[in-house]
């Protein structure tokens, strides 16, 4: 019997696109718009990878729950006017096409499963000419925020995936915690959100400190060979 083909699925703010100034800035102007205190550049880093409505109530503790909408309206209206102006700056990670290239040549089959909503994503892979790479797109906007594994069960589904042959690329706790919640195997990388001892806590198999030790890791992973990173 054929094995199927690994599927390689990928967080994207924090680890194939570098996002963190933008995303910084539109949640401390949709603070400011709503008269709450910033909630400073470290804590809207923490919560990246999360839907924007948890992200905002992980930033707003205690707060009344009719301030949450509104903020995270504020959060996507200021994405949208930065990406109709153009002046939206989401540039790939040094060495993401490169992987995500060779990932592809390999016949892996690639994903996505993000925080970002369908739109956002959509603009992003259109803008580095991604989009025909990945079989399987899943984003906050028909999920429960991560790290709820039904993005990767989901993937999974529609690429005729099995959780042994799956792999979850991704920058923070939530992804690691959701790919080990599926089931699926988990590496980490170090140039995102979250520190690499955090997500090697959380379960990641791995942390890779550069994009070039990605498609060989993932190669030895699913050939059963001991991997290196």
């Amino acid at each position: 019997m054929t094995r199927p083909n690994p599927l390689v699925l990928f967080d994207c703010d924090g680890t194939l696109i570098d996002s963190q100034h933008v995303i910084v800035a539109c949640m401390e102007n949709a603070f400011a718009r709503h008269g709450h205190p910033s909630p400073g550049a470290e804590a809207v880093r923490r919560i990246v990878g999360l839907s924007i409505e948890e992200a905002v109530t992980a930033l707003m503790p205690g707060a009344d729950p009719h301030h949450i909408g509104p903020v995270a309206t504020a959060y996507r209206d200021g994405f949208r006017t930065l990406r109709l102006s153009g002046e939206l700056q989401e540039p790939l990670f040094p060495g993401a096409r490169a992987a995500v290239e060779a990932l592809d040549a390999a016949g892996h089959l690639l994903g996505v499963a993000t925080g970002k909503s369908r739109r956002g994503l959509d603009a992003v892979l259109a803008l580095h000419g991604l989009r025909e790479r990945f079989v399987t797109l899943q984003t906050a906007d028909t999920h429960p925020s991560k790290p709820h594994p039904s993005m990767i069960v989901t993937a999974m589904a529609e690429a005729g995936a099995a959780p042994e042959t799956t792999v979850m690329i991704g920058d923070t706790t939530y992804d690691i915690e959701m790919a080990r919640a599926a089931g699926a195997h988990a590496i980490g990388v170090a140039w995102g959100y979250h520190p690499a001892d955090e997500l090697r806590d959380a379960g990641a198999h791995v942390v890779l400190d550069r994009f070039d030790a990605l498609a060989p890791y993932v190669a030895a992973l699913f050939d059963g060979e001991k991997a290196a990173p």
